[in-house]
């Protein structure tokens, strides 16, 4: 592209985050028309598209660190990012540059200011697709794209997938999803393909049948987790995988927590459908990918006597996830819990599944608009045998907990991706400091 930028990167995402005021859309036609005014990009894109309540990203991740280690070019683009915008898209694990981002903003931008006054494109259906412009220019073998919200009617799905994926549903986004789990698993079902394959860990009855049903519809293969693949734990993060036509011993992944084994299945599963489709990829690549895979804010340890830990746990099913990793995996004294959740998502359920382990849990808010107030964490909190407070900044609940807490103790800091993003950036300043 011969595309001259001419802001700087700063102002460049303050261009980007500008866009945030026409919210969230639902519907294809803006990034449809937008993409159609390049040719089409996607169209030349093999793609892995990722939907599902829980873990896409980690899944995301795990694929493509094993076809990035088989020899493949392999874009990754996922939402939201933790510290810097660069995160959201990726080539073999390299975050896009800085120069890139402002270069395709002003590509895309040029052309969505000869649309006048119709140019209310959003935030995330333009930052999709800078990823597929970046994609297609740089000629990726695979893009794995993870679907922001729902699945249906996300600007993401746009795109024509080689093979879909869907990881767990529960409920979740129920103004714009749906109020049952049918209804959200029937947005998600959105991706679905013709003539493609699906696989998904999806548990319910309803779901798989609803799921089978629409492939059948469309001859697209259906494969479960838990039926066609299959995983034993052997130690630790360390499992045997049964596929349907190749066995894996003693695999270690390189993510902590039992639900992570989950998100290997499904992956491996996906690499075995793509070994069918033709895909060169040998064993190593398999056991280098899972060892090397790496995705922070997901049951990350940033420090050490005392351990912190931070994972983005935004909704019910990931608290649980979180809850049972801390009582069962996890050794520690005492749980300092930093919580700072958003105003839209299930306050309540989010605090009664991780309060009763804490000894003290500290509510605190990051600097995003949607950020439930601390105080309101606070009211809702309920009744537990543990100590509770509101600090209002994230860097100031961090250098209490850290006073507070002892060697032996554990200092763990979720409720929200953008808290997560907050306290990692607080221990990559501190890092920086040493």
């Amino acid at each position: 592209m011969l595309t001259i930028p001419v802001m700087s990167y700063q102002l460049t995402i303050k261009y980007l985050y500008g866009l945030q005021k026409y919210g969230i859309k639902f519907g294809l036609s803006s990034i449809s028309r937008l993409l159609k005014s390049f040719s089409d990009p996607q169209d030349s894109l093999k793609v892995i598209h990722i939907a599902g309540t829980n873990g896409k990203g980690s899944t995301g991740a795990i694929l493509s660190s094993i076809l990035m280690r088989a020899g493949f070019k392999v874009g990754f683009y996922t939402s939201p990012h933790l510290v810097n915008f660069t995160e959201r898209i990726k080539i073999n694990e390299q975050e896009i540059s800085e120069a890139k981002v402002t270069e395709l903003t002003e590509l895309i931008k040029n052309k969505l200011d000869n649309w006048g006054d119709n140019c209310n494109i959003t935030f995330f259906e333009f930052v999709t697709a800078m990823a597929i412009l970046y994609f297609a220019e740089q000629k990726v073998d695979f893009a794995v794209i993870e679907v922001g919200m729902g699945g249906r009617l996300d600007a993401t799905n746009v795109v024509n997938s080689t093979l879909s994926i869907i990881t767990n549903i529960s409920k979740e986004h129920e103004a714009f999803l749906g109020t049952t789990i049918g209804e959200i698993a029937m947005e998600k079902a959105g991706i679905i393909k013709k003539k493609g394959a699906l696989i998904t860990s999806a548990a319910q009855p309803e779901v798989l049948a609803m799921f089978q049903k629409i492939c059948l519809a469309n001859n697209t293969d259906f494969y479960q987790v838990g039926k066609n693949f299959q995983a034993k734990a052997v130690c630790g993060q360390n499992f045997d995988y049964h596929g349907q036509e190749v066995t894996y011993h003693n695999l270690k992944l390189n993510l902590l927590g039992k639900h992570q084994i989950t998100n290997a299945m499904l992956s491996l599963g996906a690499i075995e459908i793509l070994k069918k489709k033709g895909a060169k990829i040998d064993d190593e690549a398999v056991y280098q990918g899972l060892a090397k895979v790496s995705w922070p804010g997901r049951l990350e340890s940033v420090q050490q006597n005392p351990r912190v830990i931070l994972d983005g746990a935004h909704n019910p099913l990931a608290a649980n996830i979180l809850r049972d990793a801390l009582r069962d995996e996890i050794d520690y004294q005492r749980l300092f819990l930093i919580l700072g959740i958003m105003e839209d998502k299930n306050i309540e359920t989010i605090i009664s599944s991780l309060a009763p382990l804490a000894h003290e849990i500290i509510f605190t808010k990051p600097d995003y608009y949607r950020s439930a107030s601390p105080k309101l964490l606070y009211e809702q909190a309920g009744n537990y045998q543990c100590i509770s407070r509101v600090i209002e900044s994230i860097d100031e609940s961090i250098r209490y907990s850290l006073s507070a807490a002892d060697e032996k103790d554990l200092i763990c800091i979720t409720g929200s991706l953008f808290t997560v993003g907050e306290a990692k950036k607080f221990f990559q300043s501190m890092d920086g400091k040493q």
